[in-house]
């Protein structure tokens, strides 16, 4: 069963499940001529919340009818399958390592239509070489032939460099931040990092922010 911290499945009226839906809205408008179809999703720390914003992500994703990957390329500390309750023995590392994975690849289906998650598999010495390698960009070319949308969790921006690396050979990396938790010059620093590489950064999301007390009461009613 799915984790209870995702909300767009526990409490899918509530305002956060609303701004998770608007979220989704802006990434498929940002860009009309260059459609968004691979999101890398980061944080500048840990513990910021940003597979658990990936998750939610994905599902809305798939709700509105777009068949979704989520991958989990968090090749040092995954999440993904602990969130969705799914096994991890085997995942997207083996998939790099043998080319016939591709015949029948270890996507795994969620309780929602048109949702996949691809956990990581066994966990690599070295994640960086990974992700930059030749095989991860066929990888990718894989995964986007068969769904509308990739969502891939990477690790922290300011931890590794895993997640600038997987960002190169996507559309673009969201960064995730939490209110409360996130520290300014952790946030400035991400994003100078990320821009020296000359990672496209679509956009910010905010968890945990304040909950306006007018829009409460509208979607409590």
């Amino acid at each position: 069963m799915p984790d209870i911290n995702l909300i767009t499945l526990t409490n899918p009226r509530s305002p956060a499940s609303e701004a998770y839906r608007t979220l989704r809205t802006n990434l498929m408008f940002s860009s009309l001529d260059n459609p968004i179809r691979t999101l890398v999703i980061s944080s500048p720390a840990p513990g910021e919340g940003k597979s658990t914003a990936t998750a939610n992500l994905a599902v809305t994703l798939a709700q509105a009818g777009h068949t979704t990957i989520l991958a989990d390329c968090d090749l040092r500390k995954p999440s993904q399958h602990d969130i969705w309750g799914l096994d991890n023995e085997c995942g997207l590392t083996d998939m790099l390592i043998d080319a016939s994975a591709l015949e029948n690849p270890p996507i795994q289906p969620t309780l929602i239509d048109g949702l996949y998650v691809l956990p990581t598999g066994k966990l690599p010495p070295s994640p960086a070489d990974v992700l930059s390698s030749r095989r991860m960009g066929e990888l990718i070319e894989f995964l986007t032939s068969k769904a509308d949308y990739v969502l891939f969790d990477a690790p922290p921006v300011l931890a590794v460099t895993d997640a600038a690396l997987l960002a190169l050979k996507t559309d673009g990396l969201l960064l995730v931040l939490r209110a409360g938790t996130s520290r300014r010059d952790h946030a400035a620093r991400a994003k100078e990092e990320l821009e020296r590489l000359k990672v496209p950064i679509i956009g910010t999301v905010l968890l945990n922010a304040p909950r306006d007390s007018a829009l409460s009461t509208y979607y409590t009613r």
